[in-house]
């Protein structure tokens, strides 16, 4: 395990310029190109908590970056190197190396492109009640994380705050226009289907996923992170049985964690546990390892 792991990076820092933060990145704008620092923040019920999980930002963009070379799409990823946009001298390289994409600007859709191949979280929820997901109607008799009989195509709105909202594929059609949709998703059920098909030669399941996508000129392309822990939902092969929920490579002992405590989720949230830390870093570093085949070390 490398010794800096075991500080995270819960800010990173480029003197003279003030990043974009969302709840785990940090994304710096250097004119047609971006620079993304993956943080080790971790984020749950719509709180970025006060501790972080050491190398998760780096687990984050080295599996983006396994990722994008396997898919044989277009995408925004042009370079590991931060220092390949212009860093001031008294930058400190240290806590970005590892963590950062250089990517090319583009116009965002602003939708979620979200594929699901099995029915669990939301969709089990919604299944219950009304036998659809997302409005899309489903088969009778379907148990919780069964195999949908082929992967749907569920968009959701970007939400400045809090949860994204699921909307219909029309309404999808009248914020992007139906030939954006329809590529759109056609696109995101390529990349599942290719994606799911890889991760089970490995031994894990690509339960559901969600993908963001960029116009550069008139061409669609794949931004943001790809196929991560905090993107998707993993599950291991060996341990999925329908009927019930497998475990999650995901903040899963986070949540657990959380919901044990006396926490209301409309204060502050408490520091985490060193073991549940531990565990949590854990389990980013095998689904890295057993997705990539490569041991976890980012330098």
């Amino acid at each position: 395990m490398p010794s800096r792991s075991t500080t995270p990076l819960l800010q990173s820092s480029v003197p003279g310029r003030t990043p974009l933060r969302g709840k785990v990145r940090d994304v710096y704008d250097f004119g047609d190109r971006l620079l993304f620092v993956a943080t080790d923040r971790i984020s749950a019920f719509d709180w970025v908590l006060p501790s972080g999980i050491p190398d998760k930002g780096r687990v984050l963009t080295q599996l983006s970056r396994f990722w994008f070379g396997f898919l044989d799409v277009p995408h925004h990823l042009l370079s590991m190197n931060p220092g390949d946009v212009p860093l001031p001298a008294e930058t400190c390289r240290d806590e970005l190396d590892g963590r950062s994409m250089v990517v090319t600007k583009t116009s965002v859709f602003p939708v979620e492109c979200v594929v699901r191949g099995y029915l669990a979280g939301s969709g089990w929820k919604e299944y219950q009640a009304t036998q659809t997901v997302c409005g899309l109607k489903l088969p009778a008799g379907l148990r919780e994380s069964d195999q949908l009989p082929e992967p749907i195509f569920t968009p959701a709105s970007k939400a400045a705050t809090g949860h994204d909202e699921n909307i219909s594929f029309e309404r999808m059609i009248e914020i992007v226009g139906p030939e954006h949709a329809a590529a759109l998703r056609a696109l995101s059920l390529h990349i599942y289907t290719k994606a799911a098909d890889f991760a089970r030669s490995r031994g894990i399941i690509l339960a559901d996923t969600k993908f963001e996508f960029g116009l550069l000129g008139d061409k669609i392309i794949l931004i943001d992170e790809v196929l991560t822990p905090d993107s998707s939902r993993f599950w291991p092969a060996d341990q999925y049985a329908p009927g019930s929920s497998p475990p999650s490579y995901d903040k899963q002992f986070v949540r657990n964690w959380l919901e044990s405590t006396t926490w209301d989720k409309n204060s502050p949230p408490p520091v985490l546990p060193d073991d549940v830390i531990e565990r949590t870093r854990a389990k980013y570093v095998e689904a890295f390892e057993r997705l990539t085949g490569e041991m976890f070390d980012w330098r």
